[in-house]
């Protein structure tokens, strides 16, 4: 879109805004400045009146021209064609330099004196407007011989190129563009209108019928032309600027008015309608699509928006002419092109699929305030016009949402003030602001297309920027955290040497009976089969067969565990875990000799801690029915009962002729999963101390253990028992040899901070459990 400094001034008065201001300004709202061009006509190129013109003798192609300059009279030899007698032109005198570079200098053509030259608007820097030298109106100002062309506004300007965006239909022309900036700049728009002279009413031309489900608007109005219309310099160049020009001058000036307005404009030829008639009527149709066409006597002149017929057009010659001014919504002229698709091309489509402009007077005002200065047309009163009720869109605004959408505070009374200038009708309702969204605004859907508009107005630079805030929705719910936990297990598990198993959540009832557990109240009514009957409310039963199986294909190792749901006796389901490792630690290898130790208690416990984090061990309260007597006992993790851990009883073993096989079951969701806290480590070494403790053989280690741990014992790292020792000549008492390790923070422990410590040890002991060192 092109326009120019003095095109915005017929529509608001910049006279006091710079043009890198103006730059700015249509950038800041929106409206991208493409490129940017300043005209400036050279010093010592004047107006000149042509007296006189006569053939070159010695040349086909020159002629001789006396030039009037108001000083003197120039002699001038012009190659031109179009140069004649009593036309006032653009004469560049001895001295001057045009924009090419070019020295005007007194010189001889063909052998006759020329001083200086006539010049045509390239020659100065303009845009062609026609073939040969320009001549000059008073379109671009009183003309003054003499006077420089520097001095015109109009020939000095400054050309503008936007880049308009698809939906910004209603900055398709000057005044669209004017209105913006006139918010921006806070600047009046002004009004064009056409006071109608004595003359013709428009109906005794023209009448118009139509039915009520048209949907588009439309305004004619006529005139008479006498002779040919003859472009102005003014309009010439801003035709040739903007490449609108057209097959003849009043096509021409139709698309300059669109251009200038954005009312879309047609005419017909009245008297190729009909040559006998004095009166026409056109009829307006409803075409498919909702759209509407134009009909005379049964014959379609144009597609409102889209496309018009030959028949019926005007041409140069033409004296009648019926003037028609059209809006149709956009979203019916998208839609209608689609489906013929040999109009998207068109310029007019191009204007119509983005949105006109709805007020069609203003189009025809501009046109006949044009029309009126020329003695050779003839203006028609009034109009004849179709305007279908239209209701605009409505939106409601919360001042809080809109603020929140800029992300800075814009007070109340500033929103109505930007929404008033842009042509919105505003109501406002206590924090509420009821809008009523102009005509021609059809992309205006939503408050956020709203709050688009007042950043614009403001001015993007204007708001504050801020760090960009990452605030996404925490995904982390307890489903996520606790499949991540198992993932977490099953790694450590199979990094231990333990394979995965599934089962069904079925077991047979009378196995898990034989095990000891009671089954579920809820009973399977039409079980899979005989073996699979009953909820099960344990994972160890399905690990024993599947080492079984195991076993049975000549494995002499077998590590497995599950993680599955299980049900108690009212249905309850929960998610255990269970572990089993049953026969010899390893295969036979070259590391072991061939000869692989036997799986043990500290050993299977040594893997499951492993794999679950650290635990101790307690002697269950009572026994559990399928573990050993001598080899069970609660996993307590973090002063809490997780699950068991043992050997199976020697009659499981037999029955399913396993070797040495131990057992864990653990509830999964009493496990906690803390995060890895990282701790300072000591710089200074370590001291151990050995202790063979004499104790009764009926007393139980986790005895000494709560004493030990009731001890608050300075810079104590670890303990541990190495060694249990019995003899006959012991009787009843054992030897327990515990190692404990020593470490400090701050220095080298020494001897004697060792001792005190060993002394409140064995103080302590002999106190609470009449234990002694041996």
């Amino acid at each position: 879109m092109i326009i120019t400094r003095s095109w915005l001034q017929e529509w608001i008065d910049i006279s006091k805004i710079s043009s890198d201001k103006l730059k700015e300004t249509l950038n800041r709202i929106g409206l991208e400045v493409d490129s940017y061009k300043e005209i400036r006509i050279p010093k010592k190129v004047v107006v000149g009146y042509v007296k006189s013109k006569k053939k070159h003798e010695n040349s086909d192609k020159l002629s001789i021209c006396e030039v009037d300059v108001k000083d003197e009279v120039l002699q001038i030899v012009c190659g031109a064609k179009n140069v004649e007698a009593g036309q006032y032109v653009a004469v560049s005198l001895v001295g001057a330099v045009l924009p090419s570079g070019l020295k005007i200098k007194t010189t001889k053509l063909r052998g006759v004196e020329s001083n200086g030259m006539i010049c045509s608007s390239t020659e100065l820097g303009l845009i062609k407007i026609n073939e040969g030298i320009m001549i000059l109106d008073d379109s671009i100002g009183k003309l003054e011989l003499g006077k420089e062309l520097s001095q015109y506004p109009i020939l000095n300007d400054d050309i503008i190129e936007i880049d308009l965006t698809p939906n910004r239909g209603d900055c398709l022309s000057v005044y669209g563009i004017a209105r913006d900036l006139s918010a921006a700049l806070d600047l009046s728009l002004k009004n064009v209108v056409y006071n109608e002279e004595d003359g013709l009413g428009i109906g005794r031309l023209l009448g118009i019928h139509s039915n009520e489900k048209i949907q588009s608007s439309f305004q004619y109005r006529a005139f008479n032309v006498k002779n040919s219309i003859k472009l102005n310099m003014l309009v010439l160049i801003r035709i040739h600027l903007a490449e609108i020009n057209k097959e003849n001058n009043i096509e021409s000036m139709l698309a300059y008015t669109t251009y200038s307005t954005g009312v879309l404009l047609r005419a017909y030829d009245a008297i190729k309608l009909c040559p006998a008639c004095d009166k026409i009527t056109l009829s307006i149709k409803e075409e498919k699509n909702e759209n509407c066409g134009v009909y005379y006597d049964d014959k379609c002149l144009s597609i409102a928006g889209i496309s018009q017929n030959d028949f019926g057009k005007i041409s140069d010659d033409s004296k009648v002419i019926i003037l028609e001014a059209n809006y149709t919504d956009p979203k019916i002229i998208s839609v209608a092109v689609n489906e013929d698709k040999k109009h998207k091309g068109d310029n007019h489509v191009y204007r119509s699929a983005r949105g006109s402009e709805p007020n069609l007077s203003l189009g025809g005002d501009y046109l006949f305030n044009i029309f009126s200065k020329m003695d050779n047309v003839d203006l028609y009163n009034g109009s004849q016009q179709i305007l279908p009720h239209r209701d605009r869109k409505i939106i409601n605004l919360d001042t809080k949402e809109i603020n929140s959408i800029i992300g800075q505070k814009v007070d109340r009374n500033e929103i109505v003030k930007i929404l008033k200038k842009l042509k919105f009708d505003v109501a406002i309702e206590q924090e509420s602001i009821n809008i009523k969204v102009p005509y021609f605004r059809h992309d205006i859907e939503n408050i956020h297309d709203v709050t688009e508009e007042i950043v614009r107005i403001i001015g993007i630079d204007n708001i504050p920027s801020k760090p960009l805030s990452y605030s996404e929705t925490n995904r982390l719910n307890q489903s996520f955290i606790e499949y991540k936990n198992k993932k977490e297990v099953r790694y450590k598990a199979i990094g231990e040497g333990f394979f995965e198993t599934l089962h069904y959540i079925f077991d047979n009832d009378k196995e898990l009976e034989e095990l000891g557990f009671k089954n579920c109240k809820v009973k399977i009514i039409n079980p899979i089969n005989n073996d699979l009957n009953a909820f099960r409310p344990t994972l160890i039963n399905n690990l024993i067969k599947s080492c079984e199986r195991n076993i049975k294909n000549s494995r002499k190792s077998v590590n497995l565990f599950e993680i599955g749901t299980v049900f108690d006796i009212s249905s309850k389901e929960k998610t255990n875990i269970a572990f089993l490792s049953s026969g010899l630690i390893g295969e036979s290898s070259l590391l072991n000799g061939a000869k692989p130790k036997a799986i043990d208690f500290l050993r299977f416990a040594s893997k499951v801690q492993s794999t679950i984090g650290e635990f101790k061990c307690e002697i269950p309260k009572e026994n559990i029915e399928f573990l050993n007597n001598f080899e069970q006992a609660n996993i307590i993790q973090n002063g809490k009962n997780v699950g068991y851990i043992g050997r199976l009883n020697l009659a499981i073993e037999a029955k399913y002729d396993l070797p040495k096989t131990y057992v864990c079951e653990i509830d999964f969701s009493k496990l906690e999963f803390n995060p890895i806290i990282a701790k300072p480590y000591a710089k200074f070494p370590t001291i151990s101390r050995d202790l063979s403790l004499i104790a009764p053989s009926s007393m139980r280690y986790e005895e000494i253990r709560k004493c030990l741990d009731s001890i608050k014992i300075n810079n104590l790292k670890s303990y541990n028992i190495i060694d249990i020792y019995t003899d006959e000549k012991m009787h009843d008492q054992n030897s327990l040899t515990i190692k404990f390790v020593f470490q400090s923070m701050e220095k080298t422990l020494e001897d004697d901070d060792i001792n005190t410590q060993i002394d409140k040890i064995l103080s302590q002991l002999n106190e609470k459990l009449n234990i002694g060192i041996r």
